[in-house]
């Protein structure tokens, strides 16, 4: 699928760990894409949310591998880009979390994820887990279908 096509009608996109992985860390098989994702957040034309798991996930590597940098780059594109909203987990994103595991059988990061994209209005949620794709409650958007 092009990114415009995955993008239409979209104009705030929930974000689990891995895409931004991708992108901060520069992957090789993904830049380009998550790149051109976060120059659209970036710029204005959509918002980007996601959930202080994706902090605490992020963190782990270069806090074992002591990179004070890689650590630093996490912290500011997570909380101080423009535009890109790294959420806290609450009781009603916790209860929808239930709702979505209880239905889907989702692992709890997944469904924690997926429901701070819900309760902050996000029309689609970027992974690269295509068991997500389960989920009907919003348009999961799977990074290897995705093309320039």
């Amino acid at each position: 699928m092009q990114l415009e096509e995955a993008f239409r009608n979209i104009s705030s996109i929930g974000f689990d760990t891995a895409s931004i992985i991708y992108f901060v860390e520069t992957n090789p098989t993904y830049d380009a894409v998550v790149t051109a994702i976060f120059e659209r957040i970036e710029s204005g034309n959509i918002a980007g949310v996601t959930s202080v798991i994706t902090l605490c996930e992020v963190l782990v590597h270069p806090i074992c591998n002591k990179n004070i940098n890689l650590q630093q780059h996490y912290r500011e594109i997570l909380q101080n880009s423009p535009n890109f909203y790294t959420n806290p987990i609450n009781s009603s994103v916790a209860e929808t979390a239930a709702e979505l595991r209880a239905k889907y059988n989702l692992r709890t990061p997944d469904a924690l994820q997926i429901a701070v994209a819900l309760e902050n209005g996000c029309e689609a949620f970027l992974c690269n887990d295509k068991n997500l794709r389960k989920v009907t409650e919003v348009k999961i958007l799977i990074l290897d279908e995705i093309t320039l």
